[in-house]
């Protein structure tokens, strides 16, 4: 790296339009609806099912999913702790530049330490990011596993898996805990549609 490529040398670039002209040709603010829970816990499940009532009402979205998120940008990572950081960082950063345009960013990620989803929290302002917590005891999650994965942690072969090897931090204080084992997948998305009104971000 050169000295005209440090850091001390970048500058935002603010555009010409604003997150407001954004949301004003949506129809409807940007947000990060944030679901967190156990693997297998119904997180993506819900987060699609949110994404498809708010396209039928005329909203700008895009569904953040962590196998999806490990394919592509963050790659180049593993489960360790200190790499579990990072990828929340960058998926922090990333939808941080999509509630910029306007766009609601329905995020599905374990994300298991506190630290890190307050980051995000922090990050897009408080007004603008929901946590979900998907709860759902482990066993049930480990009974609908199609993958196997819970398997392979209790028998040791992946490491520092959450919920088995390795912690996970449910949420001090969400917008909503929707307990997957007990509800309805659809009627849970209709939840978050809900409070999404309640708080403004959709009309």
């Amino acid at each position: 790296m050169n000295k005209f490529e440090g850091e001390n040398n970048l500058t935002w670039y603010n555009g010409y339009l604003t997150r407001e002209d954004r949301e004003r040709l949506h129809g409807h603010k940007g947000a990060v609806i944030w679901f967190t829970g156990l693997s297998a816990s119904g997180k993506s499940t819900i987060a699609r099912h949110l994404e498809k009532m708010l396209y039928h009402v005329g909203c700008s979205t895009y569904v953040f999913d962590g196998d999806n998120v490990r394919h592509g940008l963050c790659s180049d990572l593993g489960f360790s702790p200190e790499d579990r950081v990072e990828n929340i960082r960058r998926i922090g950063e990333m939808v941080r530049l999509y509630t910029d345009a306007g766009i609601i960013a329905i995020a599905a990620f374990i994300s298991p330490y506190r630290a890190d989803r307050r980051s995000i929290r922090d990050l897009v302002g408080k007004d603008r990011f929901m946590e979900i917590y998907v709860e759902c005891p482990v066993e049930v999650c480990a009974a609908r596993d199609e993958k196997g994965i819970y398997a392979k942690a209790r028998s040791g072969i992946i490491k520092d898996f959450t919920g088995i090897s390795a912690p996970y931090e449910p949420p001090e204080d969400p917008a909503l805990v929707i307990r997957s084992h007990q509800e309805d997948p659809m009627k849970s998305a209709q939840q978050v549609l809900d409070l999404m009104k309640k708080h403004q971000i959709i009309g």
